[in-house]
């Protein structure tokens, strides 16, 4: 069964994609890329493959929906994901606490599974990692073009991350870490050591209260769990963090995760291609509610 409608004077001149988006709003952006990719969209009777079409008044539009009878998208039943930016190529999303990134089983919840939900499609891959309880903004590629693209860009260093956690005791100034990092991958734990790794972290104080304090953490390199074993290197561990962290501060406070925060991620001017759409861009996830509630009962302020 197909549906169709006319173009009229509002949607005149506008994308082919977008103009479908707008008017069938409960069918993911995933199923229309592949209605269009298939041929399966027409203007005019004729069959259209790029979505940039532009359209303009009087166009007939062919569409194999039919409006208010769209099947729900695979996965559509786990959780939701709070999405930052959605283009064509590259998804940003607000990652919650106590969910993986990746599936640790076929069909599994995680970031990826429900973003398959949202978008309807197999093909969205995430770029970078989050740890399971690591909260915050994760880049998403929605097609293989896109991944390798954002994955050569992780991979040169041009992507800028900013982390914000809350460390325990005192920090006055910026400290830079520059300690390799070495992995044991069999127990899943990684330690600063001669043999590692090279990781550069840059550890700047926000606002503190004398024994906690808030700080902003860059990371100039990309390692596993670089963020929390750097800050508990410095003499000041993230609270909550039962692997890296102090044992008698995580008491005191009964922090449920590790208070950190994956923040910001900048994008250089100089894109183009599938991540033009991303160029010169910075992408920032809201505080999470566990952090906002301790920072206060603490009366840090950002």
């Amino acid at each position: 069964m197909s549906y169709s409608l006319t173009v009229t004077q509002d949607d005149s001149g506008r994308r082919l994609d977008r103009v479908l988006r707008a008017t069938f709003k409960a069918v993911t952006l995933g199923e229309i890329m592949k209605a269009i990719r298939q041929g399966n969209i027409r203007v005019n009777s004729s069959r259209v493959r790029d979505g940039a079409t532009h359209v303009s008044v009087g166009d007939v539009l062919t569409v194999p929906w039919v409006k208010g009878e769209v099947t729900p998208p695979k996965y559509s039943g786990l959780g939701k994901i709070s999405v930052i930016f959605q283009g064509e190529n590259v998804m940003i999303v607000s990652k919650p606490a106590n969910i993986l990134v990746q599936p640790d089983e076929p069909g599994g919840d995680s970031v990826i599974t429900r973003i398959r939900g949202y978008t309807g499609s197999d093909r969205p891959a995430a770029v970078h990692r989050l740890d399971r309880n690591t909260t915050g903004v994760l880049a998403v590629a929605l097609h293989g073009e896109a991944l390798r693209s954002l994955t050569a860009l992780f991979k040169a260093r041009r992507v800028r991350k900013i982390y914000l956690a809350v460390v325990a005791g005192r920090l006055t100034e910026p400290v830079t870490v520059d300690a390799p990092l070495l992995k044991d991958a069999e127990n899943n734990t990684v330690k600063v050591s001669a043999d590692g790794l090279k990781a550069v972290t840059i550890i700047s104080p926000v606002a503190s209260d004398g024994e906690y304090t808030l700080v902003r953490i860059e990371l100039l390199t990309g390692r596993t769990h670089q963020a929390r074993v750097h800050t508990s290197y410095t003499g000041h561990p993230i609270i909550g963090d039962r692997k890296y962290g102090d044992f008698h501060a995580n008491r005191r406070v009964n922090a449920p995760r590790p208070l950190l925060h994956a923040w910001e991620l900048s994008f250089p001017e100089e894109l183009d291609g599938v991540l033009s759409e991303i160029a010169g861009r910075t992408f920032t996830a809201d505080i999470p509610q566990d952090m906002r509630d301790f920072i206060a009962s603490r009366g840090i302020t950002l």
